[in-house]
């Protein structure tokens, strides 16, 4: 059972899930921290929801580190993976992170939950408003007359002034909404078959 194999079978579940939902996005490698890492699919609509796919052939070695940094931005996290790393994870895994099951059936691969997922307790503002491009962030300090002193600054004193204005929650519906409105990033279509790299521009 490869990677590809559970991509595929986690976007169709997806796709069934969401694609009557106007309102939804759901994307694959989705870039956050500058393009440090990249989630394998995420889910944006009254929620930002990552998916990180562990397949039989892969090891659990890089998902600490990944984990850090998914906790500080994404509302809800799950991971998908072969059964023989689910122990092992739910062991090191926060427990508000969701665990999916995957198992080879022939030539499918069966999605079942084993966990469901929490709400995160400790996103981090300044980093979620790091998903954000700098004309966006600035967007939306115009609307809420705060964006004196940093129009000409960089996109680094940008976020740190959103994060410090808005609320949380408010920080959280302006961030997924921007990230809805994106047409098109590197020049690929926002679909289910497209790619973000939330942390490319400047």
């Amino acid at each position: 059972m490869r990677d590809l194999d559970v991509r595929l079978a986690m976007r169709s579940r997806l796709r069934r899930e969401h694609e009557d939902d106007l309102s939804t996005r759901v994307v694959e490698e989705m870039g956050i921290w500058n393009g440090a890492v990249r989630v394998d699919l995420a889910v944006i609509n009254g929620e930002l929801v990552g998916y990180e796919i562990k397949s039989a052939r892969d090891t659990l070695a890089r998902l600490p580190n990944q984990a850090s940094l998914y906790n500080a931005v994404f509302d809800r996290v799950h991971l998908v993976a072969a059964e023989k790393h689910l122990d092992h994870a739910v062991s090191e895994m926060p427990e508000w992170w969701g665990m999916i099951a995957a198992r080879s059936d022939g030539d499918r691969v069966e999605l079942e939950v084993f966990r469901p997922a929490g709400m995160n307790p400790a996103i981090e503002p300044l980093q979620l408003a790091r998903l954000l491009w700098r004309d966006e962030a600035l967007a939306i300090l115009d609307r809420c007359d705060a964006a004196r002193g940093v129009r000409s600054r960089t996109r680094e004193k940008v976020a740190a002034r959103l994060a410090e204005t808005l609320s949380l929650d408010e920080l959280r519906r302006q961030v997924r909404q921007c990230l809805k409105d994106r047409g098109a990033w590197l020049r690929e279509p926002v679909s289910y078959q497209g790619h973000m790299a939330v942390g490319s521009e400047t």
